[in-house]
């Protein structure tokens, strides 16, 4: 398994600054998020401070840009990057989408399907495969005429990933994506019994195997030899899933597990403003659930044993965190990522 590091919002400096570091301490490449900053100016800065890392989005917003817009920029970092990106998309929530950005917002699979199939379309015509022509039902692009089509370049099997949790967008990703960005605040439990299975019906859709498309896992890790060094983190993989877990849609995460009922406990809590309170609902067992924590030189193991049957890259949620709060962690976290990568 690869092992990435998780990021944003760095100014360019900063961003070439930690890659170079990343890539001396072993790490296998950088996931750059999209929240209050995009992230391609990022990514090509630490791209040209680095030959080895891999870059990738999770995720870059998908709906406000035009599958053309975003293959273009793909295709670029795809080159200057000498094969080193892949894409990951996302469709965010509908108030985002919406009130944010300014766009429709109505069946996003439906629409995410749509749109990876006409970035394709527009990737083959850049490789020069065949004429521009998507016809689908929500993106129409035939029309590249010489001047505006990008230079050709070697690194043209451009991957796209999309980011899924429920049903039929985790077929939307087994039928067309390259790979899937599975959610920070999952379980085994989640990846075996409900993600695969859809995954699955998705590849079979598209005439592929499950096989074909890759996991990125993104994971709260919490390394630390003593309960008060593991401390900071878990407090704060506490107050994360709480969030991620106060949304509906992710209420089934908690009641596969038999805490049903904590979704509307913690969307009543959030409503009220106590933050405090929330976090005070994810009990310890299921931070089990949905944290790897453990001893420094016992992470990897870890790791290994709840992810190789099913991922291919895995990403460090909080190392970023464990870093700014103790430089000194980094060559630690490096030594995860070696033996991870060794595996």
């Amino acid at each position: 398994m690869d092992f990435d590091f998780m990021t944003g919002n760095l100014s360019w400096a900063e961003s070439a600054e930690l890659a170079q570091r990343l890539q001396v301490n072993g790490f296998s490449g950088m996931l750059f998020t999209e929240t209050s900053q995009v992230p391609w100016m990022m990514i090509s800065a630490a791209a040209m401070a680095t030959t080895e890392l891999q870059f990738s989005t999770g995720i870059a917003v998908a709906f406000p840009r035009s599958p053309m817009v975003s293959a273009q920029i793909a295709w670029e970092l795809a080159r200057n990057t000498q094969g080193r990106f892949r894409l990951g998309l996302g469709s965010q929530v509908r108030g985002h989408i919406v009130r944010r950005y300014g766009v429709p917002f109505d069946k996003p699979a439906q629409r995410m399907k749509d749109y990876v199939e006409a970035f394709k379309a527009c990737i083959r015509a850049f490789r020069g495969d065949e004429r521009l022509q998507h016809d689908g039902e929500y993106y129409c692009l035939n029309y590249l005429p010489g001047a505006w089509a990008p230079p050709m370049h070697e690194y043209s099997d451009v991957k796209v990933d999309i980011a899924a949790v429920g049903p039929y967008m985790c077929r939307v990703a087994g039928e067309v994506a390259n790979g899937i960005h599975v959610h920070p605040m999952h379980s085994t439990n989640y990846i075996k019994e409900r993600l695969l299975p859809e995954l699955a019906t998705g590849a079979a859709r598209g005439g592929r195997e499950v096989s074909d498309i890759e996991l990125i896992v993104p994971v709260f890790v919490v390394p630390g030899d003593s309960p008060e060094e593991r401390a900071k983190l878990l407090a704060r993989a506490r107050s994360q899933i709480a969030f991620y877990g106060s949304t509906p849609n992710y209420a089934f995460q908690f009641d596969d597990l038999g805490f049903e009922g904590t979704t509307g406990k913690l969307s009543d809590l959030l409503r009220s403003g106590d933050v405090a309170g929330m976090a005070g609902i994810i009990s310890d067992e299921m931070l089990d659930h949905f944290t790897v924590s453990g001893r420094w030189d016992d992470i990897a193991d870890l790791l290994s044993t709840r992810y190789r049957s099913h991922a291919s890259r895995l990403v460090t949620y909080l190392a970023g965190e464990s870093i700014r709060s103790e430089p000194s962690n980094l060559p630690k976290w490096g030594e995860i990522a070696a033996a991870v990568r060794g595996r």
